[in-house]
């Protein structure tokens, strides 16, 4: 049964919020306010947590989905004793504060992940529901579960009607992830007012469609009732609970209260004194937490500390019976690659007959997969092109948590946005799988990757217009610039098998963001001097003789086979070049200067790139002398050696180039 205390703790998180925003002046008000019960609730009496040690590896997972909400978060922070002071919650939204605009990861204790984009924390808790499945399969054994905790996410109706919410909750029912509890904060209110000018559905009816487990509290001020629906949701193991929670946005002020006033700004010093008028409280001085409040989350942070204490224990006794298993649990959460592979020669090691680098990944994928057992990953419906299929490690459905290989559907916001999900929750290597023009569905998951540092492998294929018959639907053309251009984003194009494995490695040792492997459809030549050095991000293919050539030829992928057979004919007609692979961008310039300036000396001003896509951001290395075959218009359907011969990818059109060039 609640309590005075409860009652009080809650409206406690109503005041600092509305306090919080309005120090900033800026802020999202209504969110908090209106589902301070359900959050405090979940926090206080459900969830299995413990502030003293926010990275226990077996506590329940929360994300709020609506992050503009972020006051609400920081407010629980704060009483619940995650470290954030009353001097944080002061600095909400200012430069360097613990308490950014939204919360992000790795940036305040108790945030599990970075939200904002609606929906996309749905799709993120998706995803740590996965890997905990996965992880209780793998390692719990009869009498000693050491993995055995659940994830909730608190979402309003805007995020009920994002896109790549639908396709997360789609398919966490159809994998029956029973660990997953949604807290539908439905208030019928958004920026534009009303819910009803844009969204009438029933979205229990939806929930109930695509297999979960509905529940239903209509007064979301009733912590009991709260209460009850979370025990009721523990009960079903086999489908994902959604409780639709009704409440008032910016419940506590009469003002604003259920309207869209209470939504993104702050409420005003009269609506505040209000507010606290209205709730009873008797404490006039801003950013104060009752002492009686104080003392009731003590006891109750104290309760929650139990929880890892039995843990400690449970593990203990696993450590003992099971130590192989104990020793690979540790493995599986360590940052570290647990074999060398940049001295595995097998690892290196390719047939040299001419292969597509889809092919080439998916072989190297098929290595790791014996290599690194906590693999797991998926395409958008699309594994036998983008041949993503980790042989021998099954299928993960709801009959089998055992299986490595996770069929997403065709969904690709949402897989992106749950390979985010899977990573942060720790334990597990992921990556997805589709077409590479269709990074442009999962954009903005993939930003999020980068913003958080999270080392999610995007296997993206039929990589130009060498998709052919398709047409420009499905050839992308800005899309490497557009990738290029995310921030701490590393894409990778390989020219053969060997600079596949190259962008592998770096993709699966690399621990502080996301790679993109952009890989072709047609086969290419496996040339002797590519190698290791590709993990440099450009080097020297093919030199001239004395080092000092008249052209430097640079190109990615498939196009690195142009500029090698041009400087052939080159040579033959008395011009010596400098071929140049350039694979990742953004690897080259990680490089010391000395490195780059020995592949671009800055006396060679002659120099063309060659790439089957957009021009965009290849200046920096042609400069102003140089030149660039590109594509700045949309492809067209045909077979692709024609399509290649059309828009100028021969050897014949990249020698004549560079004669031209170099008659300037």
């Amino acid at each position: 049964m609640s309590t005075n205390f409860d009652q009080l703790s809650v409206n406690t998180i109503r005041i600092l919020s509305a306090e919080i925003v309005q120090k900033a002046k800026s802020g999202h008000p209504g969110l908090p306010m209106g589902s301070a019960a359900m959050a405090y609730t979940l926090w206080a009496k459900s969830m299995k947590h413990n502030p003293a040690n926010p990275s226990w590896v077996d506590r329940d997972r929360f994300v709020l989905g609506g992050g503009h909400g972020s006051a609400l978060v920081y407010s629980l922070l704060h009483l619940f004793g995650y470290g954030l002071t009353i001097e944080d919650l002061k600095n909400f939204r200012q430069w360097g504060s613990k308490t950014p605009g939204h919360p992000e990861y790795k940036h305040t204790k108790g945030v599990e992940i970075t939200t904002g984009p609606l929906g996309q924390g749905l799709a993120n808790g998706v995803g740590m529901a996965i890997a905990e499945s996965y992880l209780a399969a793998r390692f719990n054994r009869p009498g000693h579960t050491i993995v055995d905790h659940r994830t909730y996410v608190l979402s309003g109706d805007g995020c009920m009607m994002e896109g790549i919410a639908s396709e997360a909750a789609s398919l966490a029912g159809t994998l029956g992830l029973g660990k997953l509890t949604l807290l539908y904060d439905s208030n019928n209110i958004t920026i534009e007012g009303n819910t009803d000018i844009a969204f009438r559905e029933d979205v229990g009816k939806r929930y109930e469609a695509y297999g979960w487990q509905v529940l239903r509290v209509n007064d979301g001020n009733d912590i009991d009732a709260i209460a009850k629906a979370l025990e009721e949701a523990k009960k079903e193991d086999k489908k994902p609970a959604i409780i639709i929670v009704k409440t008032q946005i910016g419940y506590g002020c009469p003002s604003k209260q259920g309207k869209s006033s209470a939504h993104g700004e702050p409420l005003g010093e009269d609506c505040i004194k209000e507010t606290k008028e209205f709730l009873g409280w008797k404490w006039s001085e801003a950013f104060t937490v009752p002492e009686e409040v104080k003392k009731h989350m003590s006891e109750v942070t104290q309760q929650l500390s139990k929880g890892e204490e039995a843990w400690n224990k449970i593990w203990a006794a696993y450590e003992k019976e099971y130590p192989e298993l104990a020793a690979e649990w540790n493995s599986w959460n360590s940052n570290e690659l647990p074999v060398d592979l940049l001295n595995n020669e097998d690892f290196w090691k390719f047939d040299s007959k001419p292969t597509a680098t889809r092919a080439s990944s998916g072989d190297v994928l098929n290595r790791l997969a014996k290599l690194l057992p906590n693999m797991i990953g998926g395409s958008a419906d699309l594994a036998p092109s983008n041949k993503s299929n980790m042989k021998g490690r099954g299928d993960f459905s709801a009959e089998d948590r055992t299986g490595s290989n996770l069929h997403y559907g065709v969904r690709e916001h949402a897989m992106a946005a749950i390979a985010n999900g899977i990573t942060v929750h720790g334990g597990l290597r992921t990556y997805v799988a589709t077409f590479f023009v269709f990074s442009d569905y999962m954009k903005h998951a993939m930003r999020l990757s980068a913003l958080m540092g999270l080392p999610v492998t995007y296997i993206l294929t039929h990589d130009s217009i060498g998709v052919g018959e398709d047409g420009p639907t499905h050839e992308p053309i800005e899309h490497l610039a557009a990738l290029r251009s995310i921030p701490n984003f590393n894409v990778f194009r390989p020219a053969d098998a060997k600079e596949a494995a190259a962008g592998w490695y770096s993709a699966v040792s690399r621990k502080t963001g996301p790679t993109a492997l952009v890989l072709t459809r047609q086969n290419l030549p496996l040339y002797q001097e590519t190698g290791k050095d590709a993990l440099k991000g450009a080097y020297i293919l093919v030199d001239a003789e004395n080092k000092k050539p008249d052209i430097i030829l640079m190109a990615s992928g498939s196009e690195v086979e142009l500029v090698y057979e041009a400087a052939k004919v080159l040579k033959e007609k008395g011009i010596s070049s400098r071929v140049v692979s350039m694979p990742s961008w953004r690897l080259f310039e990680e490089q010391s200067d000395e490195y780059k300036k020995s592949v671009f000396p800055d006396n060679i001003r002659t120099r063309l790139a060659v790439e089957a896509a957009s021009s965009f951001g290849w200046h920096k290395y042609t400069g102003l002398d140089g030149d660039i075959i590109s594509i700045d218009t949309f492809g067209a359907s045909a077979p692709a050696d024609r399509l290649f011969k059309e828009f100028g990818f021969t050897v014949d059109n990249v020698v004549n180039h560079a004669l031209t060039l170099l008659k300037k």
